[in-house]
């Protein structure tokens, strides 16, 4: 008899504790967040016990509200209490040493003034936001500042200034796309009145590039051979053909595997080059291979946590 109580309590006590599990699985403990804007950027923040940050840099146009819009990841960030700085600093291809100070400053203020955690930090950005993304951690890094970027990512930015110069001489000698000639003469413009020209000097574009894949120069990527680095991009030959009429070697996806390669020869211990499929679509349903949607939000929060 005894023996059978026992049993039948043994039981209970199971039934109770997976009905606690399910119960703490379906109603999870609710995270209160707090949102901020400011003129410089909007922070989306758990009010206690923040796990990560992730600061993120839009494309040349591109402020916060543009980046919330384009980018799903506040709903899974929420979800694993990590707070997201959305900036409003755009319209950079290259930073000068003294923007990179200036920017360094904001962003310890930003940590600072909010009370973020500066040891758990990552930054990404789309095109040309991810081209400050990676010259502001490389300069955090070096500078041994108190933000030491823990990772960075990429969404399909071009890296290569000499690469971007060139591409766009074809563009506007094929004139195919009225986007495209658009873009390509502001290019040349603002590029040659900065750096010259590439074919006849290339030190200034070196100088400033993140990747210049003519001498195979990395050195504005030095100081992040620890760092976890990740390269996204959909290579889509098809699209950029028929829209475009560009060629691979005039993707942006190009230079990234091409970077990625180099640095993974020059000992950079966590490299990934991550080109997908089919999943470049803006927030408006347009289909375009150049797109935040070509980050699953999921996946990266992984890497962002583990």
């Amino acid at each position: 008899m005894n023996k059978l109580l026992g049993i039948i309590l043994i039981f209970i006590v199971f039934i109770s504790c997976k009905n606690a599990e399910k119960e703490k699985t379906e109603n999870p403990v609710k995270v209160e967040f707090q949102e901020i804007k400011s003129d410089d950027y909007e922070l989306s923040k758990p009010t206690e016990n923040i796990k990560r940050v992730l600061v993120l840099f839009g494309g040349y146009p591109e402020k916060a509200e543009d980046i919330k819009r384009e980018f799903k990841i506040l709903e899974i960030a929420k979800k694993n209490g990590i707070a997201v700085v959305f900036m409003n600093y755009n319209q950079k291809l290259w930073l000068e040493e003294n923007e990179k100070q200036k920017l360094a400053e904001q962003l310890l203020k930003v940590f600072n003034e909010n009370k973020l955690p500066q040891d758990h930090s990552y930054f990404g950005g789309f095109s040309s936001g991810g081209n400050v993304a990676l010259l502001i951690s490389d300069f955090l890094t070096q500078q041994n500042s108190d933000i030491t970027p823990k990772g960075v990512f990429v969404v399909d930015s071009p890296i290569d200034l000499v690469a971007l110069y060139k591409s766009s001489e074809k563009n506007i000698e094929r004139n195919f796309s009225e986007p495209s000639v658009q873009e390509s003469t502001w290019l040349l413009e603002t590029l040659g009145k900065q750096f010259g020209n590439p074919n006849i000097d290339i030190s200034k574009y070196q100088e400033y590039s993140i990747y210049t894949s003519k001498t195979d120069n990395i050195d504005n990527l030095k100081s992040l051979k620890n760092t976890k680095l990740r390269f996204y991009t959909e290579p889509d030959t098809l699209w950029w053909k028929e829209n475009r009429m560009a060629d691979f070697d005039q993707m942006n996806a190009y230079y990234l595997k091409r970077l990625s390669e180099k640095l993974k020869k020059s000992d950079f211990s966590q490299v990934e080059y991550i080109p997908t499929k089919n999943r470049g679509y803006r927030a408006n349903g347009e289909r375009h291979p150049h797109s935040w949607g070509i980050v699953d939000p999921k996946n990266l929060m992984e890497w962002l946590v583990e």
